[in-house]
């Protein structure tokens, strides 16, 4: 019994060790005014897989924090042409 219990949480472990949780900036040029932000970070908190999202008028950069065993950056970049502000990713 002890053998299937530590079998067990061996290969919980290591299957929750596979998923990488990635930062990424994305560069959302066409946030015009101070509501803008508002609308990038609900599309983005949106996408499944988004952990959490900071998005700043000033320089017009979300910075997206998300599992990529769960979504992409195009599913990022998707989510804010979606909302009326396509983006791309910052290099």
């Amino acid at each position: 019994m002890k053998k299937i219990l530590i079998t067990s949480l061996l290969l919980i472990s290591s299957t929750a060790t596979f998923a990488k949780d990635v930062t990424l900036t994305l560069e959302v040029p066409s946030m015009d005014c101070a509501t803008c932000p508002i609308t990038v970070k609900k599309a983005l908190e949106r996408v499944e897989g988004v952990m959490e999202v900071d998005v700043t008028f000033e320089n017009k950069l979300a910075v997206v924090k998300f599992d990529d065993e769960v979504t992409s950056p195009d599913v990022l970049t998707k989510a804010t042409e979606n909302a009326g502000f396509p983006s791309r990713v910052k290099s």
